[in-house]
């Protein structure tokens, strides 16, 4: 009896500690739980690794400091919008609020000298990124979460490797979970050419640490702090079309020039840092422009080390302001309790919801915890489409003609908060339409989901959607 009260209050302690840390997320909170009554101590201790409160770290709060050094050079350089009719898009004159809220994000305003050119799918990203990296004279820097040693990573690496060669300073930024798999080789041939690499939370320092549940899924490429990249795809066959399963793969991603890379080279030089405690302070890698355009773009990151959920208060702040439209393309959709309701008032109120999510999935555990949400969703009057020609891992949401992002971002809980991300907002009426017009194109190679049709999915999907909904805070 002495044991089984000592359990008990041990098991008690567990689910108090989670409680008590956990009470600003309720979901995450319901998910660890059903973890620990699964699994009672396993439960508690994978908790205790992967939950970890990450903001108040000494480290991150250095390179906070070391991140306002870095954001003041870049404003001095920029053209800055100071009011809401300073935007193009007619729309946003009248937006004051969501303005200054756009505003208040603490690490990037919206800036109004900038070229953007919006690059659908592997090919022609890649082709625009090696493109760059081929006129690169000063410096190139690179921040991938996943960086395979396949062809394609091969053919970066022999970039790379080449530009160092010519005297180009070349750094690289990978995840530790992301690029696993990257071989040793892969980097011995890159330090021997003399280019910089540095891992993001290695597994074991990230375990040890606990902080295996924080991974860096931005995508950054800055060349001579003049041309930068950022969006969904990462260095990978798969992104080209080469995962058997997946097949033909379908993504979105960024090139821009001009005010909003000095704001893509301030996150590289503050997560550089952060990794090599290493400061690039030249003014090189800040230097002046060219561009003459006057798109207005807005860099966005988030993270666990932030002080605010960021692309989270964005979403949800252009989401409220939606009148005619709201199309999301994401492949994984576990949105907060926010956006979900931002979501289903908006179809309620008669503004056209769309939604793109993927047919195939490289997550089955995801798949469902997405589907969970699809019901109440159609039920509300959102239109939800299955991508169908192969796996759609574009990241996109487009609100009226008013603003569309890009990047990193899922539309869910874990890029919300657990994630390194990184948005790009997008202003200019023409992004919006090429945007607008590849949705368009992801709609026709979709299969649209029926309510009546829906409802009628199987038992052991619908067991599958709850179990997987229960969880989906921490997938």
């Amino acid at each position: 009896m002495i044991w089984l009260a000592l359990a008990l209050l041990i098991f008690i302690f567990q689910i108090a500690t989670i409680l008590i840390l956990e009470f600003r997320h309720p979901s995450k909170t319901v998910a660890w739980l059903l973890i620990l009554f699964i699994f009672p101590i396993i439960g508690f201790v994978m908790y205790y690794f992967l939950a970890k409160e990450y903001q108040r770290r000494r480290t991150v709060r250095k390179s906070r400091v070391v991140a306002e050094e870095i954001r003041l050079q870049a404003l001095l350089r920029c053209k800055l919008v100071n009011r809401p009719t300073d935007i193009n898009s007619g729309q946003f004159a009248h937006q004051e609020r969501l303005y200054r809220m756009l505003q208040s994000m603490a690490l990037s305003p919206i800036t109004s000298c900038n070229e953007t050119r919006v690059l659908t799918n592997g090919e022609e990203t890649f082709s625009a990124i090696l493109e760059a990296i081929d006129s690169a004279k000063h410096h190139i820097h690179l921040e991938y979460y996943t960086i395979r040693d396949d062809g394609i990573g091969r053919k970066f690496k022999d970039a790379l490797i080449r530009k160092a060669h010519e005297g180009v300073e070349v750094r690289v930024i990978y995840d530790g979970v992301g690029s696993l798999e990257l071989s040793y080789q892969y980097l011995r041939d890159l330090h021997d050419a003399g280019i910089e690499t540095t891992c993001f939370l290695t597994p074991r320092l990230a375990f040890f640490d606990k902080r295996m549940n924080y991974r860096n899924h931005r995508k950054i490429v800055v060349v001579d702090g003049l041309i930068g990249f950022v969006g969904g795809i990462n260095i990978g066959d798969e992104y080209l079309g080469g995962n058997k399963k997946l097949g033909f793969w379908r993504d979105t991603h960024l090139q821009v020039k001009g005010d909003s890379v000095y704001f893509l080279q301030d996150i590289f030089m503050r997560d550089w840092w952060f990794t090599t405690k290493k400061r690039l302070s030249d003014s090189a890698y800040l230097p002046e422009h060219a561009c003459t355009s006057n798109e207005q773009v807005q860099i966005i990151s988030s993270g666990p080390n932030s002080i605010a959920d960021s692309i989270l208060e964005v979403v949800f702040a252009a989401v409220s302001v939606a009148k005619t439209r709201i199309y999301i393309t994401t492949p994984y959709f576990i949105p907060d309790a926010s956006v979900l309701m931002g979501l289903r008032t908006a179809a309620l109120s008669g503004v056209d919801v769309r939604l793109i999510i993927p047919y195939v999935a490289d997550s089955n555990l995801v798949l469902y915890a997405s589907l969970s949400y699809v019901e109440d969703m159609l039920a509300a009057g959102v239109r939800i489409y299955r991508y169908k020609k192969g796996f759609v891992h574009s990241k996109v949401l487009i609100i009226d003609d008013l603003i569309a992002s890009v990047g990193t971002a899922n539309m869910d809980m874990r890029s919300f908060f657990s994630n390194f991300e990184l948005n790009a907002l997008l202003f200019d009426q023409s992004a919006i339409d090429k945007l607008v017009h590849d949705f368009n194109a992801d709609m026709r190679d979709s299969e649209e989901i029926h309510l009546h049709v829906f409802k009628q999915r199987p038992r052991w999907q619908r067991a599958s959607e709850v179990i997987a909904r229960m969880l989906s805070p921490l997938l």
